[in-house]
């Protein structure tokens, strides 16, 4: 019998992940800190206040993606992941992003593949209207190595945006009721990558090299895999401007679990997801799985992956159909793609199944 693949399998172990976050308590200490001394919790990180408004501060990494940048040896796309990993979850609290700056630690700086990398920054700060008024490149050979000689590198990139306290996203108003909107993804986006890795490329114990077109697809899975994580930042602001947000999900690492944040801002709540629309590649990883000794369940495609939906917002059910045209005018697909209950519980419909998520 083929045993399970996970995500832990792959080298990201939620629990241990979990435990090792508990550690960050440690920082609530220094919130009366600075000139202002308020920093806000939110289900999804905090704001701070500065002056007559709060800024959201977040820095984020785009993971072992970078590593299909080097198996592919394109470099031109994966700044808009970095750019996106941080900007998504700047408007999660209702925050304009104002500036980004990146960081990238690389095993040899070489001009020709720093051009690559900022031409995915510079497109991901166009997509997000901000600017890029610094940034980092450090040589670092020795901790940074690489699949190809010379162009191993990692990548973080900031964001920090403004929002006014009369416009934060608390996720303190969520009731039974309220409906989720979907904003659909472009593919895997930048979670999930290391089990992706695991199954689909030899590399690292999968099936396929990395330029191999299988059926169903028009290009090579190595640049399905690298399809760059959408930007939400228009369709969402534009949104915001018409109904009110009641909360606001980023859907990255634990995907569809994400959602117990909310949980414990909003009590005797629960979720009911019961619209996926996973792309082609969701399928394949799935499906290859047991053809390299594994499988991995439904369950954990929905606690692994976005399958489709790369961001969400809760809102009254009456506003639904305004948020779907909102984004839909700016030019991202938007559906619904589940409700708030009682339940106190995260339970998804998926083929033809009920998969009780937490």
């Amino acid at each position: 019998m083929s045993k399970k693949l996970t995500y832990s399998e792959a080298g990201v172990d939620r629990e241990t992940r979990a435990k090792s976050k508990q550690a960050l308590s440690m920082l609530k200490q220094t919130y009366t800190l600075g000139r202002y001394g308020k920093v806000v919790q939110l289900p999804y990180g905090n704001i701070f206040l500065a002056g007559d408004r709060y800024l959201d501060l977040v820095i984020e990494g785009v993971g072992t993606k970078v590593l299909l940048a080097q198996l592919a040896d394109k470099y031109d796309t994966i700044g808009v992941d970095g750019v996106a990993m941080a900007v998504n979850d700047v408007i999660r609290s209702g925050a304009t992003p104002l500036a980004l700056v990146d960081n990238f630690h690389a095993h040899v700086s070489d001009p020709d593949l720093v051009r690559e990398w900022l031409k995915g920054i510079v497109q991901g700060a166009e997509e997000s209207d901000c600017p890029v008024p610094g940034g980092e490149i450090g040589d670092v050979a020795a901790i940074i190595k690489g699949l190809t000689q010379g162009k191993g590198f990692d990548l973080i990139v900031a964001s920090v945006g403004e929002v006014h306290e009369k416009d934060v996203i608390s996720g303190r108003t969520i009731k039974p009721g309220d409906v989720v909107v979907g904003l659909r993804s472009s593919g895997v986006h930048s979670n999930g990558i290391s089990l992706v890795r695991k199954v689909l490329f030899k590399e690292w114990g999968g099936k396929y090299e990395p330029f191999d077109v299988t059926d169903g697809f028009k290009r090579e899975i190595v640049y399905e895999t690298l399809e760059p994580t959408k930007i939400y930042v228009k369709p969402f602001l534009n949104a915001a401007k018409e109904v009110k947000i009641k909360g606001a999900v980023h859907v990255t690492g634990d995907a569809y679990m994400k959602f117990d944040r909310f949980m414990k801002y909003s009590r005797g709540i629960g979720f009911e997801f019961t619209n996926f629309k996973p792309q082609p590649i969701f399928n394949l990883i799935q499906q290859t799985a047991p053809e390299v000794g594994g499988v991995i369940t439904d369950e954990e495609m929905l606690k692994t992956f976005n399958m489709g939906w790369g961001f969400a917002v809760v809102v009254d059910k009456t506003d639904a159909d305004e948020v779907i045209t909102v984004c839909e005018k700016s030019g991202t697909e938007a559906e619904q793609i589940g409700k708030v209950t009682s339940s106190g519980k995260i339970v998804a419909h998926y083929k033809n199944k009920k998969l009780e998520l937490r």
